[in-house]
């Protein structure tokens, strides 16, 4: 028993040891490995920083450029006719003709509709008779308001019977004053049967044809005409504006352009309005356009421009050149020796595609416009 008992206790240590000599190979093993890759990497890294260090960075580039700049504000504006009438009769009648066609262009004082006007004449002819008999009866009274008159002179009669005859004579010399007018009336009532155009401009659709019973001063008008030559466009702008509006509308007629498909209308600003809207902050203003060939329709929606002024030598660049930071804006300048500089810039206004330079860049001096991301200041770079 105390021979297997050693024999136990030996063994027990010689495993022990084998554990312990393997796990130290293996551990030495690995470290050797993670040391011979970090050396790996570190060269393969070293090569590749040694090919990356100091080659440039292809961009695209222009020139600052000084030119004379507009100064503009955009906006939507609406289209409205100058003048719009609503045609409408002012006497009853059947309509019994129409002297023109939808859409047409009409000059002022053209004929547009004819009406019954048998009814009107007939009305005229009975208030000229009415007329003529009351004129009878007016001189009948007046010879015997004189032959009163004599009477009384020689005191045949008395006061009061003078006094009615003279009376009866006024009355009749009102009647025939009213005869008249309405003689008057008759007569415009066939002028009304003939409808004539009140402004020169374009018809709209018929409201009415011919046969129809049209009633004096309906509610649905026989045709509308709008005046669109000239013809306005109303826009509205920034209220903050205002100030170099007026400024610049003293010194001149502000120029206003509407673009209609791949043509520009060319007008100017004749109506300011007198108070800004609280609502929207904006002013109304009211341009004024020939409209020759009719390219402007009431009631369109229109691109304007209203131009103030124009900035003779502003430093220009296109728009893509200006970056954005957490500083502001900015742009890379390349310098003569090829490199470039992050430089803070201030932006007056963008025109277009083009950016309108307050300060930081001055004309002639070379700007990135693409390749923007690859870039750090002092890099080294090439044009594409």
């Amino acid at each position: 028993m105390r021979t297997i008992g050693v024999s136990a206790s030996a063994l027990v240590v010689f495993l022990s040891a084998a554990m312990a000599a393997s796990c130290s190979t293996a551990g030495g093993s690995a470290d050797a490995g993670a040391g011979g890759g970090a050396a790996a990497g570190g060269r393969a890294a070293g090569r590749g920083g040694a090919r990356g260090a100091g080659a440039p960075v292809p961009v695209m580039s222009v020139k600052a450029e000084a030119r004379s700049v507009p100064l503009v504000i955009p906006a939507v504006g609406t289209v409205e006719a100058i003048a719009s009438a609503q045609i409408r009769a002012q006497v009853t009648g059947q309509l019994t003709a129409v002297h023109f066609r939808e859409g047409q262009d009409v000059q002022q004082g053209q004929p547009l509709f004819s009406l019954d006007a048998r009814t009107p004449k007939a009305a005229l002819a009975q208030a000229e008779a009415v007329l003529a008999r009351d004129t009878a009866s007016l001189k009948n009274a007046q010879s015997q308001q004189q032959r009163t008159d004599t009477l009384l002179e020689r005191g045949i009669i008395s006061k009061d019977q003078a006094d009615s005859q003279r009376a009866s004579s006024a009355a009749l010399a009102a009647t025939v004053e009213a005869d008249k007018a309405a003689i008057e009336t008759a007569r415009l009532n066939v002028q009304y049967a003939e409808i004539t155009a009140p402004i020169s401009g374009r018809t709209g659709a018929l409201g009415n044809h011919v046969g129809d019973m049209v009633r004096a001063n309906d509610t649905l008008p026989l045709v509308i005409v709008n005046q669109v030559t000239p013809i306005y466009v109303t826009f509205s702008v920034p209220g903050r504006f205002l100030p170099e509006i007026r400024k610049f509308q003293a010194e001149r007629p502000l120029a206003v352009g509407a673009t209609v498909g791949p043509l520009i209308e060319r007008g100017v600003v004749t109506f300011i309005d007198n108070a800004i809207d609280t609502t929207t902050g904006t002013i109304r203003l009211r341009a004024t356009f020939a409209n020759a060939v009719a390219k402007l329709w009431p009631g369109s929606f229109v691109q304007v421009t209203l131009e103030l002024t124009t900035e003779a030598a502003a430093v220009v660049v296109p728009a893509v050149a200006i970056q954005a930071s957490q500083d502001g804006q900015y742009v890379f300048v390349i310098k003569p020796d090829r490199t470039v500089e992050m430089r803070t810039v201030h932006v007056a206004r963008q025109q277009g595609d083009l950016a309108v330079m307050a300060d930081g860049l001055a004309a002639g001096e070379e700007v990135v416009t693409d390749g923007h991301l690859r870039l750090t200041p002092g890099a080294k770079v090439v044009t594409k």
